[in-house]
């Protein structure tokens, strides 16, 4: 890996983000003249190995134009391992979703399509994105028409086995609730002084984690909050939605309050991508099948409005037509 000084190549512009992975940079190649993201990864805190899972895994596989690519420049410094890639330079979701504008109907749909598209290429390739979410998708134009899903450091092969663990976040699947209960455990027995050790929870890595987090962002993009604090049984907005789900085909059984606004043919899909059971949630491909319908009310109104006076406007053609035929009729003397 090649040692470089960051200011001797690149025109540093300012920060896009920054986690416990490290910081993304938007900075300017010298001699390309070219924006990109660098990426940086601090060397204490981050294994060479790691590092180079994620940028070998962005460079190779992410070739669908809804994934964020490495660019093929990697580099070490004193103190972090750096790559770079695309950047987003509008910024990503999470701004557009608490802001005041938030995304139109079409504008959701039409990001949705675009990251069941990136999503299922990932997945044919072998991989879990396992961490999608609103600051993980970046816009390459102010009206979300481009959007690109990044951030690719938990994403891991289908099938592999990885330790169980819990975040309070809506899009923290609701399969790895037992790690919660065995944090609370831990803890007791701490606070208690008891020096016991507990076995680590493990998991598979499945495909199904991803469509959970499509069904939340969904979710986000249409209503610009989360459905619940946690997916847990603690969390009462997720408890009645788990209530409610398990009752689904009972009547009178109208969704929780958080759903309101929502339409049918919306709420469908998320039943499908929010299955309580993983191995029974929908595909991200199955977001293309509901594409085109109203996915709020206001909207599945509106165009109800709309077909009902297309349909008036019908009928009123067809009687104009048939008293002008009589009245030619009666002008020719036929009875």
């Amino acid at each position: 890996m090649p040692k470089l000084k960051v200011s001797e190549h690149f025109q540093v512009v300012k920060l896009l983000g920054e986690g416990s992975y490290g910081k993304v940079m938007l900075a300017v190649h010298k001699t390309r003249g070219t924006p990109m993201a660098l990426k940086f990864f601090p060397r204490k805190s981050t294994t060479l190995a790691s590092f180079l899972r994620e940028y070998n895994l962005s460079l190779s596989y992410c070739t669908h134009p809804s994934l964020t690519r490495a660019l093929g420049i990697f580099f070490s410094t004193p103190t972090y391992y750096v790559f770079a890639q695309q950047a987003g330079l509008y910024g990503d979701l999470y701004s557009v979703i608490v802001s005041e504008a938030g995304v139109d109907e079409h504008g959701v749909q039409r990001v949705m399509a675009q990251l069941s598209g990136a999503v299922t290429h990932l997945h044919s390739l072998g991989f879990v994105h396992r961490d999608i979410k609103p600051e993980n998708i970046f816009l390459c134009d102010s009206s979300c028409r481009w959007v690109k899903l990044g951030d690719f450091g938990l994403a891991r092969a289908v099938g592999t086995t990885v330790r169980a663990v819990w975040y309070e976040s809506p899009f923290c699947t609701p399969e790895v609730e037992p790690a919660k209960k065995a944090e609370q455990e831990m803890e007791r027995r701490i606070s208690e002084g008891t020096e016991d050790e507990m076995e680590d929870i493990w998991i598979t890595v499945e495909t199904s984690i991803d469509s959970w987090g499509l069904g939340v962002l969904t979710y986000c993009l249409l209503t610009c909050c989360f459905p619940w604090e946690e997916s847990t049984h603690d969390d009462r907005g997720y408890r009645r939605f788990k209530e409610w789900f398990d009752r689904e085909n009972q009547r009178g059984n109208p969704p929780p309050s958080q759903f309101e606004g929502l339409s049918s043919l919306a709420m469908t899909l998320l039943k499908e991508l929010l299955h309580p059971e993983p191995k029974l949630r929908g595909s991200p491909e199955d977001i293309l099948s509901y594409l085109g319908g109203p996915w709020l009310v206001e909207t599945e109104r509106e165009e109800k409005k709309k077909a009902e006076e297309a349909a008036k406007e019908a009928r009123s053609i067809r009687e104009r037509g048939g008293m002008e035929e009589e009245l030619l009729r009666e002008g020719r003397g036929e009875r």
